[in-house]
């Protein structure tokens, strides 16, 4: 006992975060950025580069829906930031990422309609854009919203629901009840942003031509660059002296609520950038997609992206990276082939997920990493019985 080694668990005692720090011993995001690396070089280049009639030739709508699966990689590591390493559960992390797709929905439709008004306000007899579409035909302003927006609002909920020490499913019910009434209110025509049928109609962004495959191209690359930038900014919080103390919330928050930690401010941080990040997706997703409606909104969108996170392994940030991947890949397939199947196919994955495989994709190649065979058929065995 007298030679038991201890570790204090105060902030103070942490290592300084430099970048080579950021991300040491971290081999699955080393890879993870490694692949976003290639993705944005080789998809590229073999779009715009390779003759349509080699078999290395990537066409248009794969360079599309590759840019939209980096879109849902980063609104899934928003997600892991919040569930895996401070404990809540969001079920309502699709109201951040439609914010931030209407704020950039916003702009576009500004940047397409330069002297007239929208179909639909045209529809409603308005005779001028309302006071909060006002600065939205300025770049700078509209990008700056994809972060004030989802931010504004994660922070005046998590103030409200933290100040009252509202947790665990409670807090995933209030943020289904938050994501749904938005649905509501975005739907009505009224409100000024579409109604059902959302903004779309895109022509340009920044002056250049969405239906060209240069563009979407370029938005790829960005989109991969967020991701990366995105995973290095959750990866310096988890390892800074406020993301383990923030680690220390989800494993025992009266512990360090006893200790003089006031936990609901470290919960309102960590939130408030999460949503950021929802909201960057958000805004990368649209240009991609040529629309957002309220859709987005649907409390659907916020329970898939639980099912990203648990697929891939909770607490990881990569993990989230590669359950989107997988899900969304899965998704398209089986959209193709059964449309009507997916929800059953998603519902049956969480399931599954939750019993077999807790720690997801990346916590079954961490188990089994380095084992030998032997030590796999007894595993095996041992699952049988």
């Amino acid at each position: 006992m007298a030679n038991e080694q201890t570790t204090s668990i105060t902030p103070d005692a942490l290592p300084d975060n430099r970048v080579g720090y950021v991300l040491s011993g971290d081999w699955g995001g080393q890879i993870v950025l490694g692949l976003l690396a290639v993705i944005a070089v080789a998809v590229p280049i073999g779009n715009l580069a390779v003759p349509e009639g080699s078999g290395l030739h990537v066409p248009d709508y794969m360079v599309s829906l590759i840019g939209k699966y980096l879109c849902f990689a980063l609104l899934a590591l928003a997600l892991d930031l919040v569930w895996g390493y401070c404990g809540l559960l969001s079920l309502g992390h699709g109201a951040f990422f439609a914010l931030g797709g209407y704020a950039m929905g916003m702009y576009l439709m500004r940047e397409a309609n330069p002297s007239s008004l929208p179909n639909f306000m045209q529809f409603l007899a308005w005779d001028g854009y309302p006071w909060y579409w006002w600065g939205f035909d300025f770049f700078p302003l509209a990008a700056l919203m994809v972060f004030l927006a989802p931010g504004a609002l994660a922070f005046v909920f998590g103030w409200l629901a933290f100040r009252s020490r509202v947790s665990g499913v409670y807090f995933s019910i209030m943020s289904q009840a938050m994501v749904f009434a938005l649905n509501l209110a975005f739907t009505r025509q009224e409100m000024g942003f579409g109604g059902t049928n959302g903004l779309k109609n895109f022509d340009t962004i920044l002056g250049f031509d969405l239906a060209k495959a240069s563009t979407d191209a370029g938005l790829l690359v960005a989109s991969a660059a967020a991701v990366a930038v995105g995973y290095l900014v959750s990866r310096y919080i988890t390892r800074s002296r406020l993301g383990r103390v923030v680690m220390a919330v989800r494993d025992a928050e009266p512990r360090v609520r006893s200790v003089g930690y006031r936990v609901d401010r470290y919960k309102l941080w960590v939130f408030t950038v999460s949503a950021m990040l929802a909201g960057v997706a958000g805004a990368l997703f649209v240009p991609q997609s040529g629309i957002i409606t309220p859709r987005q909104f649907e409390p659907v969108l916020s329970i898939e992206i639980v099912v990203w996170v648990a697929t891939g392994g909770r607490g990881t940030l990569y993990g989230a990276l590669v359950g989107a991947g997988v899900v969304n890949y899965a998704k398209t397939l089986l959209t193709n082939w059964y449309p009507d199947l997916w929800l059953f196919a998603l519902g049956g994955l969480f399931v599954f997920v939750t019993i077999f495989m807790p720690r997801g994709i990346v916590g079954v190649i961490k188990q089994c990493w380095g084992l030998r065979p032997s030590e796999w058929l007894r595993r095996l065995k041992e699952a049988r019985a």
